[in-house]
């Protein structure tokens, strides 16, 4: 049994986007040479989609739609990638990557090994213009 303590769980200085009562978003900056990407996380520590009731996998998936929307919008990238993997950190989140054709390992996965620098230049404020465009979907729950 792990008793390790959960990264997702502890985590601290995050650059949270939005916060509900049941999930956070986050930007996670130049991860693996891909830094137009965020992350959507359950606030409980379960392990699998199939752990919630229909309802709470309506709620994450809606925002994952929605970050996907909102990344679109500032981004306007050659593709997104979703990813719900959980091997190493079982705890569940999805990853919400916008990519380029000028980023790391475009058009493997942004774990695979780099094949050159990226060459994106990103908004400096993205943060901040996909936090507005979340903010619509937020009204009347939580926000930290």
């Amino acid at each position: 049994m792990n008793t390790k303590p959960c990264p997702i769980c502890t985590a601290q200085d995050e650059d949270i986007l939005l916060q509900t009562a049941n999930l956070r978003v986050i930007a996670v900056h130049n991860d693996n040479g891909s830094p137009a990407f965020c992350r959507v996380i359950w606030r409980k520590h379960i392990a699998e989609m199939t752990d919630l009731s229909a309802a709470e996998r309506h709620e994450i998936m809606e925002m994952v739609y929605n970050v996907e929307a909102a990344m679109r919008q500032v981004f306007q990238p050659t593709k997104i990638n979703l990813a719900s993997l959980g091997n190493v950190v079982p705890h569940l989140h999805w990853h919400i990557i916008a990519r380029f054709e000028n980023d790391a390992t475009f058009p493997a996965p942004i774990w695979a090994n780099p094949v050159r620098e990226h060459a994106m230049l990103l908004p400096q404020d993205w943060t901040e213009q996909i936090k507005k465009l979340l903010y619509p979907v937020s009204d009347g729950i939580l926000k930290g």
